[in-house]
């Protein structure tokens, strides 16, 4: 098996390479070792060349989190759910500028003063689209995962990023509001595609023991981005009426780094081998993100998954609904995702200045609590990356759904008092707080990576296609139905949030398994026991 340099395959700089072949003959006599290292475990050593040990990756470098895993899931998060974060709140802070833009635009073309009702309308159809445009993306997660893989899914995805900015940047200038919907369409299914993209990658290439802390990365650099889009919003920095168009392009930023880190990454090993039949390259990709030539275990793990799909056919929309082994894993999946969306988290972001300023403080003020409740939602998901891997998935939903509940009932109650008294306004801000940090706890985090965790390799990308999906529907159905039932209901809108965490707690003490340290055959085994069907 003569092998080239450029097989390494793309990711790789094969002269540093872990396994490189010398010219060694083997004497039928004198075998080596059984435990020295091969290329394969299902081909003889008699075969192929002998693959040496190179000192530039230690034998038994730890299993744990490594320079080049962490380079990894920077180069993978950072570049998709940045996009994701800063796209969902840049548009908060220069509401007023971009509508008063808009209004004049409109006023220059009919020559006739525009009514305010019309100006919101355009306003909520910019921002609306972009759960549009994330539910197209969520529903293409599949035919992309399968057709050019986690890594190559992801890159192509920055093509959508330029788009973006090149009808954002220029609508000021070519006096076209319909530019910036449109951009915000296209950026929509940039998010949408990396919401399933990129946890699936991530939650592929971690060991399993730290599975759900990288995870959780996904939903730590949300929101780290949301709280840089709010900053670079304010007034001193880009949210004035001549920067807000550079504030809105400054999303290509991540998308750049991307482009320029992750080329130096290898694909999902398990995309490799159990979608591909990969093994070779599959091995190898292994051992440069393990930083270890010792993935015998991981790759062995594989191939009995790699095995097993192999006897089925691949995995349809179909499938998924009618065969109950994938059925029951799918409505725990889409379930989850209603929770995520469905627990009043994003109307609680943003509507928050409103709810501080309902709780009697001043727009500066109000505004300012809102940075302190996106910092403190960076801080508490940070914190949930290292609890997820101790505490498990299941108890951290049950905590964060649970105590949730009190907060939003408490919440509902203190807002309806706020104007009357000043210590239910105070309280207000308090629960609004609490409110986010227990939803960092596990609520928010989970749910992304928790899809992939319940699928094998071929049924992953079709049901994380209807999960993102359904995420980004519940998010658009949130988006548009809260403001209309905040002006009926006042502060007890929040009643309905509460009832629906009730619910979503008692599903998921019933029905939701604890994947903690689980492999796939074990998860799988799960759903096939009787108190499952």
């Amino acid at each position: 098996m003569d092998r080239d340099d450029e097989d390494f395959g793309e990711g790789f700089i094969a002269e540093s390479h872990p396994l490189r072949p010398t010219h060694l003959s083997v004497p039928l006599s004198g075998r080596p070792d059984s435990r020295a290292p091969s290329i394969s475990s299902s081909v003889s050593d008699l075969d192929v060349p002998i693959y040496t040990r190179e000192t530039t990756i230690p034998v038994s470098a730890g299993k744990g989190l490594n320079g080049r895993l962490a380079f990894a899931i920077a180069a993978a998060a950072l570049g998709s759910s940045f996009q994701h974060g800063y796209n969902t709140g840049v548009v908060n802070a220069p509401q007023q500028l971009i509508e008063d833009w808009i209004s004049n635009l409109k006023m220059n073309r009919t020559g006739q003063v525009t009514k305010q009702s019309e100006v919101t309308m355009i306003w909520s159809i910019a921002v609306s689209i972009f759960c549009v445009g994330g539910m197209i993306g969520g529903s293409l997660v599949g035919s992309i995962a399968d057709r050019f893989g986690r890594k190559g899914g992801l890159l192509i995805n920055n093509i959508l990023v330029l788009l973006t900015v090149i009808f954002e940047g220029c609508a000021k200038t070519a006096k076209s509001y319909e530019m910036i919907i449109i951009g915000r369409f296209l950026i929509g299914i940039n998010a949408g595609l990396n919401a399933g993209l990129a946890p699936m990658y991530l939650s592929e290439i971690s060991p399993i023991h730290l599975r759900g802390a990288v995870g959780t990365v996904y939903q730590l650099v949300i929101t780290m981005s949301i709280l840089v889009s709010q900053i670079l919003g304010l007034e001193q920095i880009l949210g004035t009426a001549e920067q807000w168009p550079l504030l809105l392009c400054l999303t290509i930023v991540p998308a750049i780094f991307q482009v320029i880190a992750l080329p130096f990454c290898p694909e999902s090993p398990k995309y490799l081998l159990v979608t591909r039949g990969k093994d070779m390259e599959a091995q190898r990709a292994l051992a440069w993100l393990r930083g270890t030539i010792e993935v015998h275990d991981e790759m062995e793990e594989m191939r009995t998954e790699y095995e097993s799909v192999k006897l089925v056919p691949k995995v349809t929309l179909k499938e998924l609904f009618v065969n109950s082994t994938l059925r029951i894993p799918l409505i725990i999946a889409l379930m989850v995702m209603f929770a995520q969306q469905l627990s009043g988290i994003n109307a609680v972001m943003f509507f928050s200045t409103k709810i501080f300023m309902m709780a009697q403080l001043d727009k500066n003020a109000a505004q300012n609590a809102t940075l302190g409740v996106g910092a403190m939602n960076v801080l508490m998901t940070f914190i949930s990356l290292i609890l997820v891997e101790r505490a498990g998935r299941k108890t951290l939903m049950l905590i964060g759904f649970s105590g949730m509940f009190v907060d939003t009932a408490l919440l509902a109650i203190c807002l309806a008092f706020a104007e009357t008294s000043r210590a239910a306004a105070y309280f207000s801000i308090v629960l609004v707080i609490m409110f986010v940090v227990l939803f960092a706890t596990g609520p928010g985090s989970i749910p992304w990576f928790l899809v992939s965790e319940l699928f094998n390799q071929s049924a992953r990308p079709a049901a994380t296609s209807v999960a993102i999906a359904v995420n980004w529907t519940a998010n658009f159905i949130v988006s548009i139905g809260f403001l209309p039932l905040q002006e009926a209901l006042g502060a007890y809108v929040f009643i309905i949030f509460a009832a629906l965490q009730a619910f979503f707690v008692f599903f998921i003490y019933k029905k939701v398994p604890e994947t903690k340290n689980k492999t796939m055959e074990e998860i799988s085994s799960m759903f096939r026991q009787i108190s499952y069907q």
